[in-house]
């Protein structure tokens, strides 16, 4: 056995694709401040390794804002520090992480009411109201 054998050796595996991703953001942030649609990025579908999905939120943050929806499993939708970017992982019945989600918006589509929805509660409401 050498003295060499004796140095502790770590392996790092990077994929690369956290700083583009975080370009990709700031460049969705300008053109949501230019007036343009909002942007919605997938992380399930990127290649990522080990650590560095940790690394993106780190690098984000944690904003002022979060939210919490019930429906076919657990959401969490909260604010990055960086106000209109938003991190929204979907989780099953199980509470398995099954999606996540950078939104690049004023606020994310999940929270807006849709407008059948809408039309449902003026029926409740003039319901309750004429009874």
């Amino acid at each position: 056995m050498s003295s060499l054998d004796t140095i502790p050796v770590t392996t790092e595996v990077a994929t690369g694709n956290v700083e583009p991703l975080l370009h990709e953001i700031r460049h969705a942030l300008k053109r949501l401040a230019g007036g343009e649609q909002g942007t919605t990025i997938d992380l399930k579908s990127l290649p990522l390794a080990p650590g560095e999905e940790e690394r993106i939120e780190a690098t984000l943050g944690t904003g002022e804002v979060r939210a919490e929806v019930d429906a076919l499993g657990p959401t969490l939708i909260r604010e990055t520090s960086y106000p209109g970017v938003w991190l929204i992982t979907h989780k099953n019945a199980d509470n398995a992480v099954v999606a996540r989600f950078i939104e690049v918006t004023y606020i994310p589509e999940l929270l807006r009411s849709q407008p059948e929805d809408i039309d449902a509660g003026i029926d409740r409401l003039e319901s309750e109201l004429r009874t």
